[in-house]
């Protein structure tokens, strides 16, 4: 028998342009009783994932949008509780997703029962999470990076792009170049490994630019968006691979006003490729992946910013502040 409030993030309105704290708020009901086959589990840490942004909008994305009303289903991680589900036993360790203080689940969908590894719980929603093997599975399958090749990584002070900056280099790459917002972000990157960090909001970032990219890029792993998809293609060598892992400057713009490509005859004349990923899709070779990513971690070869934010209720705000640039590492709210 289960008692007890829980509180959960719902959307209230359906997004345009940049989204804010009202969009969201917070609602309390009843725990609800366990049927056969689920479990209850307390969260622990809770993600703000900019990806999230593509489903508060009406027009579907590759998952469907939530609608008015709907918790918002951000990944989180925590402790099973009660149970009447044969896999899952109190006191295991899990990931689900919901931007919640409790989740009831029937173990379908993301639930994933996690491995004891010597690591900081809300890494499962950070380096060892979606960020982490956006990361890993970014550079091995779709970019198939080879050993000499260089690489530009775009919103590379986010946990994405500086993740796959330092598994490039760890992997061979001979030069990765790193873009991100402000001179505080870039001088990090440059301790962690990257050979070049250059500051999209410095005065001279065109010239900067310019001088890195003229040696050529193999593979660009773009966060951004389309507009520096398109600065980046002049500047691809010959069968060079873009991987699209996110967008984040063009989830609050409506669709027709997107920038769009104008480089395409690239594509042509130095045979590139051009792939979107959605990470579950590797989802099988997660846990190969996350052990080895934790030994790199525990090592100090691979290194990482966390936020952290106290409470559920500061999680709108949390997340909000990954479209002003105010963010600098994995957002996670303790809740």
């Amino acid at each position: 028998m289960t008692t007890g409030e829980m509180e959960r993030i719902v959307l209230v309105r359906h997004i345009v342009g940049a989204p804010t704290p009202d969009d969201f708020r917070v609602e309390r009901l009843p725990i609800p009783e366990l049927a056969e086959g689920q479990f209850l589990a307390k969260n622990h840490f809770v993600s703000c994932d900019p990806g999230t942004r593509s489903r508060l909008s009406p027009g579907a994305s590759y998952a469907p949008p939530l609608a008015p009303g709907a918790p918002v289903d951000g990944f989180s991680v925590g402790e099973v509780i009660a149970s009447r589900h044969e896999r899952f036993a109190v006191g295991d360790r899990v990931a689900l997703t919901g931007w919640a203080t409790h989740v009831v689940s029937n173990g379908r969908g993301y639930a994933v029962k996690l491995p004891d590894l010597d690591v900081p719980e809300s890494l499962w929603i950070g380096l060892l999470g979606v960020p982490g093997m956006t990361a890993w599975f970014g550079l091995k399958r779709v970019a198939a990076l080879k050993p000499g090749e260089r690489v530009l990584v775009t919103s590379a002070a986010g946990p994405v792009g500086a993740t796959a900056g330092q598994l490039a280099r760890l992997w061979g790459a001979s030069e990765v170049v790193g873009i991100a917002g402000g001179a505080e972000k870039c001088a990090w990157l440059k301790d962690i490994g990257f050979t070049h960090a250059l500051d999209y909001k410095a005065a001279d970032f065109e010239t900067a630019f310019a001088a890195v990219a003229a040696a050529g890029f193999d593979v660009m792993f773009d966060n951004v968006g389309n507009a520096m998809i398109d600065r980046a293609l002049p500047h691809m060598k010959l069968r060079g691979r873009i991987v699209v892992s996110g967008q984040v400057a063009d989830y609050n713009t409506p669709n027709d006003l997107v920038p769009g490509l104008r480089n395409t005859r690239e594509f042509i004349g130095q045979r590139l490729r051009m792939e979107g990923m959605v990470v579950f899709d590797d989802l099988p070779g997660f846990a190969a992946a996350q052990a080895e990513l934790a030994e790199l971690i525990c090592s100090g070869a691979v290194q990482y910013r966390e936020e952290v934010f106290d409470g559920l209720a500061s999680l709108p705000d949390a997340f909000c502040g990954l479209f002003t640039g105010a963010s600098f590492g994995r957002r996670v709210v303790r809740v």
